[in-house]
């Protein structure tokens, strides 16, 4: 239970942050005969609530129009942790660095032209924020032709394991591993663990207490 408590996202700003740098969430609705239905997709929280945009038919807003309860998740594969960074022969002991939040809450279509205009726009800066496009307005037909999911959390809990649980030393020593290791991913876990590399060596630049 101690080690669960460590692995629980605290600050709020940091839940959203992650939040909004994810390109892919999933929206889970009850359908017509009681099974969840999980569905990917492209979002932005913002103003306390999460905007997803959609066809304007489907299951999932049948879904969402006859039961509101829903529930929202984001999660993110920082890297896995082969076993014999650990042990030599012990597979037991792989293990991987991940963030993730979970999100239960209340979903609508959104109805209100001012507020859809707002979510797609909302959208727009966070998936293209070099610009180069004409912002969206009320007039516009593309209003008309898009649905607008929202969903407002009613409990909101991010966890994250990055090492946080570690002592430095124990740190130190899995982040050179990771980087010996050399994965695609490695470098960014490592400043993600609140580790920096310098001419000397590997350096613990923050406390990664989140």
């Amino acid at each position: 239970m101690q080690l669960l408590g460590r692995l629980e996202i605290k600050s709020r700003e940091k839940i959203i942050e992650f939040l909004n740098s994810q390109e892919t969430g999933r929206v889970c609705s009850i359908d017509k005969d009681g099974y969840p239905q999980i569905i990917p997709m492209n979002f932005v929280y913002a103003k306390d609530a999460v905007y997803m945009h959609s066809h304007v038919k489907g299951e999932k807003l049948e879904n969402i129009t006859r039961n509101p309860k829903v529930g929202f998740e984001v999660d993110h594969s920082l890297e896995f942790l082969p076993s014999y960074f650990s042990h030599p022969t012990d597979a037991s002991q792989a293990d991987t660095f991940y963030i993730s939040v979970v999100i239960k809450g209340r979903g609508s279509i959104v109805s209100d032209r001012a507020e859809k205009v707002f979510a797609l726009n909302s959208l727009m800066e966070k998936y293209q924020p070099e610009g180069k496009y004409e912002k969206i307005t009320p007039e516009m037909h593309v209003v008309d032709e898009v649905a607008i999911i929202k969903v407002v959390p009613e409990t909101m809990r991010g966890k994250y394991k990055i090492g946080q649980h570690l002592d430095k030393k124990t740190r130190l020593t899995l982040a050179k591993l990771i980087l010996e290791r050399n994965t695609p991913t490695a470098k960014d876990t490592v400043k993600t663990m609140g580790i920096k590399q310098t001419r000397d060596g590997l350096d613990i630049s923050e406390d990664p207490l989140w």
